[in-house]
């Protein structure tokens, strides 16, 4: 069981002036996404140069004031300079659930620009940890064809066991977990409706396994509902799950000001 790097400090010191108290803390895959999981994502692909788009559904009455207008969902859609990777923060947009949580990010790459179609789609739900959903990104961003192939999945698996996480016993090949147990990256079926472009997805029976894709996700306790959760289609780059898996199994402590209630009893934590 973690413990907090000085146990004499309150978890709940009172609130300064400035603001929430911020903490340094550990281990990244518990310490949740802060409440600002649509801001970190968004600036960082502010910095990348991609374009942010904001799409406003909603009812608008004659002689209606703006402020009065009815909203009914939005997105907020973000589009790379080449125009073959986007990423849509969709939590306000009645997004699908995925381990019982809301979808917040999802992310899609293409071939090329003259194919409408995805060529495969990453999700993530809210409390992923934000530096790994920006990780992942700037992996991304860096490639210079976002759909190809460039390593197998032992890259993923070999990502996290540096950083002390335990593979499997039953599936060395396709698993991995954290040394307590409580988060996890598996190689396996794909869940519905994730979007990708292996044709598999499309001709698979009901019962025969789908294409397998990379599946993580933190559960704190044995039955309890999960923290987060990310899915990733069967033909996601392995390079660009094993960054997403570098990022979230990192030890370097991350900056919060909101803790997880599920899981701050097990955060190392000292006041930042």
């Amino acid at each position: 069981m973690e413990a907090p790097l000085y146990p004499d400090f309150p978890l709940d010191p009172p609130t300064s002036r400035g603001g929430q108290p911020a903490f340094w803390v550990a281990p990244r895959h518990l310490a949740g996404d802060d409440g600002r999981l649509y801001d970190a994502v968004a600036e960082t692909l502010a910095g990348l140069g991609w374009t942010s788009l904001t799409i406003v559904r909603g009812r608008h009455e004659p002689d209606e004031a703006p402020e009065d207008r009815q909203v009914l969902r939005s997105t907020v859609l973000h589009i790379s300079p080449d125009a073959l990777r986007w990423a849509q923060w969709s939590l306000a947009d009645e997004p699908f659930h995925l381990g019982d949580l809301p979808i917040a990010w999802q992310i899609s790459a293409r071939a090329e620009t003259s194919s409408p179609l995805a060529q495969w789609s990453a999700y993530f739900t809210t409390d992923v940890p934000g530096e790994a959903v920006s990780d992942f990104l700037g992996a991304l961003d860096a490639r210079d064809q976002p759909d190809a192939p460039l390593a197998g999945p032992e890259l993923v698996l070999a990502a996290v066991a540096a950083h002390g996480w335990l593979r499997d016993i039953d599936q060395p090949d396709a698993a991995a977990t954290d040394p307590t147990f409580t988060s996890h990256i598996s190689l396996g079926e794909v869940p519905p409706l994730i979007q990708d472009a292996d044709p598999r997805a499309l001709t698979t029976e009901a019962d025969e396994p789908g294409p397998a894709g990379w599946q993580a996700w933190a559960e704190p306790a044995l039955g309890s509902p999960c923290l987060w959760a990310a899915s990733f289609g069967a033909s996601a780059p392995h390079d660009l799950v094993a960054a997403f898996a570098t990022s979230l199994s990192s030890t370097a402590p991350v900056l919060r000001r909101v803790l997880p209630e599920a899981t701050r009893e097990r955060l190392l934590r000292a006041p930042a």
